[in-house]
């Protein structure tokens, strides 16, 4: 995926030259496109530094489109604690689901500075298939802290990225949040007889809300700020009002016993507005509030209103093996998809097998494997790698590579007859340190396998 700053101004341009304005230069162009974000604000004071160029300014930019490609998935409520190399330029982007109506919170914390900037940046994932995710939203880069509506049932991506040189240890938490209050005063879902998409009339129409019953009277309270549009009393709703809350959405609550509001009175969240009861075609049911919710047609307004978790699981693991080596402690260790045992399995490795430990949450560590394969472990399996678990006395001389890959960069030199400390093993490879004290990749021979 390639969102470089120089692509972005092509279509306004192209729509400039079609127009017959000419002078579609870079600097006048720039005058005529929406306000950038804080990222890209960044990323174009580094190009006008001549940063781009440089091996750092370009790794940054690129950093950013990559973690879009390689996001990591999570289910809120979410919190890792985690670490990004300020010597490295490095992004991460995690995937989150949501539906209509649910408010995402992402809370990013530093320690022990949290004076650089971060970059926090919301986008949805493209409904076709090879389509790239859309920009939504972005948080103030030193506010550290993104709040935004989903207006339709998507995946969202929340990227991270610190300025050029900063970083270290980091927690993100991630939680969803309802947009709207209960629309019955003491009831919760548990109070919700029919839902939206009902069948309705043999199958004819479907219900476009949610019934939600209490006794006659109860009152009938306003999900959200806004302003009465109307009251009515008609056949199909009985008392109804209609409100228009600030996210540009429309209530409807129907089958009122009475209103309690007027045309043009500003409401906010819990305020009442009516009482429950069975006006309208509902004078043969039991009393309740039929809720519907509007936005160029109606959408279901459950996942507005539902309340999930929003606290997340502690982590239960060593915060200062984050950034750092493990290894399998036990015989096995199944590698899981997501921090839970209950997901697919990546990969089963034997005992001693090394991983580079990305983050922490819950009861388990994101870990990265020496094939680059990324997965969960739990905390329990592994342990620090800085202790030998053996030495092996070479036979013949050996080259300490970057990487368990017979092609990967050689780092040092071992000769016949050393002795080296064995950190750990994968596949035909020993992870080992070498005589200059540099740990790395020593592939075995044949003979010694």
């Amino acid at each position: 995926m390639t969102i470089l700053l120089t692509q972005r101004l092509y279509w306004p341009c192209a729509i400039l030259l079609a127009l017959g304005v000419t002078g579609c230069g870079e600097t006048p162009l720039r005058e005529l496109l929406r306000d950038y974000t804080p990222h890209e604000r960044y990323e174009q004071a580094l190009l006008a530094a001549g940063l781009g160029q440089t091996a750092l300014g370009h790794d940054w930019i690129a950093a950013a489109d990559a973690a879009l490609d390689e996001v990591i998935i999570v289910s809120p409520p979410y919190r890792e604690a985690s670490y990004l190399d300020p010597r490295q330029a490095m992004a991460r982007a995690y995937r989150v689901p949501l539906r209509r109506g649910q408010i995402i919170e992402a809370v990013f914390e530093s320690e022990p500075d949290s004076s650089y900037r971060v970059f926090i940046d919301l986008f949805a994932t493209s409904q076709e298939p090879a389509g790239e995710p859309t920009y939504l939203a972005s948080a103030d880069s030193l506010e550290r802290r993104l709040d935004y509506l989903a207006r339709r049932d998507a995946d969202f991506l929340v990227r991270i990225q610190p300025e050029l040189l900063r970083g270290g240890r980091y927690s993100i938490t991630i939680v969803l949040k309802p947009s709207l209050r209960f629309p019955v005063f003491g009831r919760d879902a548990t109070a919700i007889g029919s839902r939206y998409g009902d069948s309705r009339e043999g199958g004819r129409r479907h219900h476009e809300g949610l019934d939600i019953f209490a006794p006659r009277g109860t009152p009938v309270i306003a999900a959200a700020a806004g302003v009465v549009r109307s009251t009515r009393n008609n056949n199909l709703g009985g008392k109804v009002v209609w409100l228009r809350d600030d996210f540009g959405r429309t209530h409807y609550y129907a089958h009122l016993d009475s209103q309690a509001v007027r045309r043009g009175e500003r409401l906010q969240a819990g305020d009442t507005l009516g009482y429950v009861g069975n006006t309208g075609n509902a004078r043969t049911t039991p009393p309740h509030l039929h809720f519907g919710l509007y936005s160029r047609g109606s959408f279901d307004p459950y996942p507005a209103l539902q309340q999930q978790a929003t606290t997340p699981a502690p982590f239960t693991g060593d915060p200062a093996l984050i950034g750092g080596l493990v290894r399998v402690s036990r015989d096995e260790a199944r590698i899981r998809a997501l921090p839970t045992s209950r997901s697919s399995i990546v990969a089963e490795l034997p005992r001693h097998t090394p991983l580079r430990v990305e983050a922490g949450t819950g009861d388990w560590y994101r870990v990265l494997l020496p094939d680059g394969e990324l997965g969960f472990v739990a905390a329990g399996l592994a342990e620090a790698a800085d202790r030998p678990v053996r030495n092996e006395l070479m036979a013949s001389a050996g080259k300490l590579l970057t990487e368990p890959a017979a092609t990967a960069l050689t780092v040092d030199s071992i000769a016949a007859g050393a002795e080296v400390p064995v950190l750990g093993a994968f596949r035909e490879f020993l992870y080992v340190q070498g005589p200059s004290g540099r740990a790395g990749w020593l592939q075995l021979s044949d003979s010694e396998q």
